[in-house]
């Protein structure tokens, strides 16, 4: 319904706050995106004649536009990777692994893109996410059915039982 409504950074711009926030109140800070939206199309139409930019540096000045959100519309939309997206999931799975100890998100995203090549930069971001949506969540990782259990030290986890697999090497995640 949302996108048969607004169908261009234009139509977005133009939307009354109220309606606009109507349609996505089932989203958490519904208020908060409906402001960054309509400031941020309001940029497209006045900078970018309405097309979203294909770089990060074109991107993050945007209203609403931060690292997280431009690498994941470069790698979505463009399928370009100029960093790689470090949202909860990614920044929870880096420490567990020890890939990390940073805390912020730039800097783990700094600590991942020295020790990732970047052309798996995207992929990257896609499978920790996934992982830490599905396998290995905040408060009751799934370490018995982790693909990875073999690999990871559990850091910072209360200790999880490991299956009898955990000497074979994980599964594909493709």
């Amino acid at each position: 319904a949302l996108f048969a409504r607004y169908r261009t950074a234009a139509d977005f711009a133009a939307a009354p706050p109220g309606e606009l926030e109507a349609y996505i109140k089932s989203t958490g800070f519904f208020r908060n995106k409906a402001k960054a939206i309509r400031g941020c199309c309001r940029a497209l139409v006045e900078q970018h004649h309405g097309q979203v930019p294909a770089t990060l540096a074109e991107l993050v000045p945007l209203p609403g536009i931060g690292r997280k959100t431009a690498n994941v519309v470069l790698g979505v939309a463009y399928r370009r990777a100029e960093g790689i997206v470090v949202d909860t999931h990614v920044s929870r799975l880096s420490q567990r692994l020890g890939l990390t100890k940073q805390k912020t998100a730039e800097k783990i995203e700094q600590d991942l893109m020295r020790i990732t090549p970047p052309a798996d930069w995207i992929d990257l971001s896609h499978l920790l996410i996934w992982h830490g949506r599905k396998r290995c969540n905040a408060r009751q990782p799934d370490c018995i059915q982790c693909e990875i259990q073999n690999l990871c030290p559990q850091i910072g986890v209360n200790p999880c039982p490991r299956s009898k697999s955990a000497t074979k090497p994980p599964r594909s995640l493709n």
